[in-house]
């Protein structure tokens, strides 16, 4: 039952993209709707992928060509998924996250073409935005330098974002400790801070 996105109304399936011309924004607008249906469930994890080719998001070449037509195709679905979250009253109760595995280099990587080129692997600075689930709204935190290349104002480490996630879910990350081979592990290690200026 709950896959048959068929059951939904005319209006909200179009908001999602699904009657899309294009087949890209339908499966992942189909995607985003099964996510809220999921969430409106009772299912406390999800995860929604945009893989629909081999090329996936990946920027070492060919930036313009995979990037600009992945922005399009997703951007109605997620945009449909936070506001109809909203409309039911599940954004509070719901952190959604939307990120990818890397940040990359504003310069860019290979031989440079006006048709063809890419960015690198860079780890020092990547966006991501977070939406409902007790995140500030509306804010902007951490700043790059004018390169875009090294953090200058409110650095956020991989353990202080995993210790706010988990706060956010109302959890304690210096609690989810486990022990192997003698010393005791966790998802934030040896450090991890929540960061209050994230919290609504």
């Amino acid at each position: 039952e709950v896959g048959d996105t068929e059951r939904e109304s005319q209006s909200l399936r179009r908001s999602y993209g699904l009657e899309h011309a294009d087949p890209r924004t339908q499966a992942f607008g189909r995607k985003c709707l099964l996510a809220r249906r999921l969430v409106e469930r009772g299912v406390r994890f999800v995860q929604v992928y945009d893989m629909p080719d081999k090329d996936g998001w990946d920027a070492h070449d060919n930036l313009v060509k995979n990037h600009e037509p992945r922005a399009r195709w997703t951007d109605q679905p997620i945009a449909a998924l936070l506001t109809d979250l909203k409309q039911r009253g599940l954004l509070d109760d719901t952190l959604v996250i939307w990120g990818g595995e890397f940040g990359r280099t504003n310069y860019c990587q290979g031989t440079y073409t006006v048709e063809n080129y890419g960015r690198d692997h860079h780890p020092r600075a990547y966006s991501i935005f977070m939406a409902g689930g007790g995140v500030k709204p509306g804010i902007v935190y951490g700043e790059t330098d004018e390169f875009g290349y090294n953090v200058v104002k409110d650095p956020v480490h991989i353990h202080d974002f995993h210790a706010t996630v988990q706060h956010l879910m109302g959890l304690n990350h210096e609690q989810l400790t486990y022990k192997h081979l003698g010393r005791r592990y966790r998802l934030t290690d040896i450090a991890g801070n929540v960061l209050p200026g994230l919290l609504a």
